[in-house]
Order: structure tokens, then C-alpha cells, then sequence
């Protein structure tokens, strides 16, 4: 079966790239080597806004901002067409310290995103040191579990063909045209091909694509631990970030505590070193999680690019392939944005953001 859009890679930039193509009335075909959504997208933490935006480049804030207005309305559509809700939750984040607190005004400002000095109501509870801590009110997360689950289910509820578990074994091309390819579950046509697998999409170009040459993306693999406190409802109600760490209240009241940063491994094993480092952060950021047992320890894979932008653009050479990948550590804060650039791509319509900063020719 010929799709018009075929897509590697079942995370949330593939399933939300899909759920656009759905809605532009073209059919789709998702395949993952393993199962959706299992990797970067359900591994991290889901704050909807970039550790301390201000200092990202301004490429990431495009698209972190485009997505921020579309998640309210995207949660309540997937909510209602399939029950699951993604726990979308503007609970706010406090940041704990901020020295360069001139830029943090300056960014918060200019992308009109709500701002005020934490009162000592807000501290509370917290052992920290504030310096020029601040609250941002507005600012939500989102379970990336349920996100991915309520994503598939609505996908699936809509005729897009979801392969799991689809390994890749070539990437036929003839005349500067993707024409098929080839997996362990068989060969499948393609009218559109669009690269959509995260920390592997380098591998991947560079065993299936070689012919890429100068537009191979650099795109590694970051690892980030992360633990989980069984602690009750309204232990704490917002993220906090303080320092380069954070903690994040699930609305079941569990709260998640990240994370490490480790370079350059598919290795998702954990250690105890994480383990120890992780919870002596987030055990004395709020002491009374030592009355809550810590319940989950696990790992994921990042995709890392230079300046953490990712790369949403069609080949420059071959006619109908494209990449949406390299999202580093905001993929699900720019990922509905993201989907909506190289939808716009594809289908010759006008972008709403300049596609630019994301070009592959910014590599030659």
C-alpha cells in the first residue's frame, strides 16, 4: 500500500509530523524499530519551555513559542477524540536562580511570556538560595507517556499505519527519488520519506544514505537519567529548576527528578552514581519527599545538535525525502511547531516561521 507520507520514526516529532499530514487529507504510514513513542519521547520530563530560554538560540525559540500556543488546543482534541487526556498542566515554573536575570526579563518580554519575582509564599517549602528567582505562572508540562498514548490512539482511530517493531534494511533510490524500502517485515513504496527517528537519525543516514554527503546532520546521542518519587497529590504544585537540575509534579502527585546529561552512548543503562547524585538534588531541594519512597529509576536517549537546534527541512538533492529530527533536550516543547514547519515544506505552503535556522545546507 502506497502512502502519500511515510515516516521513521514513532516518537512525538513523527506522531505529531503524521497527525499533520492527517489533517492536511494525505495518508500516512509510521514505522518504528520498536515500539512508538518508547525512546526520547516517553524517557523525559515534559516541561513545555527550555532550561533557562533565554540563553538558547533564538531558532529553538521560535519554535518553542509557536508550540505553546498550540498544546492547549492539541491536548483538549486528543483528550476528546480518544479519552486518554495527556495531562497537559500549566502549573508554572519557578526558577530558583538567576544571575543573568537583565536577559531572563529581556526574553520573558519580548516572547510575552508572563513573569514576576517569586514572593517568599512560593519559596517555601524549598531549600535553595535564591538569587533573582523567578515565576513564570503560565508555563505547563505535559505526561509524555499519556502524550504518546493518546497521539497513537488518535492516529490509529484515523487510518495512519502504525508498523512497530519494523527494522530497516535499505533505502532504494533511483533518479534522486526515494522509491521504496526495505525492512524485515517487507518492502513498502514511498511517495514522501521523511527521516523522523531522533538520536539514531545519523546512523541511519550514514548506513542507508551515503550519497547524503554533506547534509549527513550531526545528530548524537545525549543519555539523561531520571528518578520517580511516589509522593501524594500537592506535595509539590509547580516545576522547580534549580540550578541545572529540576523537579517536576505529575497531577498524581508523583514528582520526577532529572537529570543527567552524558554524551555520546546508546547505552541506557543506569548506575548508581545517577541514582545517588539525583536524589541528594532533589532530597534536600524539598525535604519532605524523604517521607516518599523513590519508585522508578530509568534512562533515555536524547538527539543532540550543535546549539540544541534540530534539523526540519526537505533534501536539497533528493527530490522527496526530508528530516525532522535533532530536537536535544525540547523535543516535546517544540514538536508540535516542528510538525507544522515540514508539513508546510512539503506541501509548498506558506510557513508561519522562517525554516532557515533548520536547513541541512547549513552544514556544507
Amino acid at each position: 500500500m502506497l502512502s502519500d507520507i511515510t515516516l521513521i520514526g514513532g516518537g512525538a516529532i513523527g506522531l505529531l509530523t503524521a497527525r499533520e499530514f492527517i489533517n492536511a487529507g494525505m495518508t500516512v504510514t509510521v514505522i518504528d524499530k520498536g515500539e512508538v513513542g518508547k525512546e526520547s519521547s516517553w524517557a523525559g520530563g515534559g516541561i513545555l519551555l527550555p532550561l533557562y530560554p533565554w540563553r538558547q538560540h533564538q531558532a529553538i525559540t521560535q519554535l518553542v513559542t509557536q508550540s505553546l500556543g498550540l498544546y492547549p488546543t492539541l491536548a483538549t482534541e486528543l483528550t476528546e477524540t480518544t479519552g486518554i487526556s495527556p495531562e497537559w498542566n500549566p502549573c508554572g515554573l519557578l526558577i530558583t536562580q538567576n544571575p543573568d536575570v537583565a536577559a531572563a526579563v529581556n526574553w520573558c518580554n519580548r516572547n510575552k511570556i508572563a513573569f514576576e519575582e517569586a514572593s517568599k509564599s512560593i519559596l517555601t517549602g524549598l531549600n535553595t538560595s535564591p538569587d533573582h528567582a523567578l515565576w513564570l505562572p503560565h508555563i505547563a508540562q505535559i505526561r509524555n507517556p499519556r502524550l504518546i498514548k493518546s497521539l497513537k490512539q488518535d492516529l490509529v482511530q484515523r487510518g495512519v499505519r502504525l508498523i512497530e517493531n519494523c527494522q530497516l534494511s535499505a533505502i532504494n533510490i533511483r533518479n534522486n527519488r526515494v522509491n521504496s524500502i526495505d525492512t524485515n517485515l517487507g518492502n513498502l513504496p514511498i511517495n514522501q520519506l521523511i527521516i523522523t527517528a531522533g538520536a539514531w537519525t545519523t546512523d541511519l543516514i550514514k548506513q542507508f544514505l551515503q550519497m547524503m554527503r554533506n547534509e549527513i546532520p550531526a545528530i548524537a546521542p545525549v543519555k539523561g537519567q531520571m528518578l520517580l518519587f511516589a509522593a501524594k497529590p500537592d506535595t509539590l504544585r509547580k516545576i522547580v529548576l534549580d540550578g541545572e537540575q529540576y523537579l517536576i509534579p505529575r497531577m498524581d502527585g508523583h514528582i520526577l527528578a532529572g537529570s543527567t546529561v552524558e554524551g555520546n552512548t546508546f547505552d541506557k543503562s543506569v548506575t548508581s552514581e545517577a541514582n545517588t547524585q539525583i536524589s541528594d538534588f532533589a532530597l534536600n531541594l524539598l525535604p519532605v519527599l524523604k517521607n516518599y519512597p523513590l519508585v522508578k529509576h530509568w534512562a533515555g536517549l536524547r538527539p543532540g545538535t550543535p546549539n540544541g537546534i534540530p534539523y526540519i527541512d526537505r533534501h536539497p538533492e533528493i527530490d522527496n525525502l526530508s528530516i525532522n529530527a535533532g530536537h536535544f533536550r525540547n523535543g516535546l516543547a517544540m514538536a508540535p511547531a516542528s510538525a507544522k514547519l515540514i508539513t508546510d515544506l512539503i506541501l509548498d505552503r506558506p510557513t508561519s516561521i522562517d525554516p532557515k535556522p533548520y536547513q541541512l545546507v547549513r552544514l556544507a
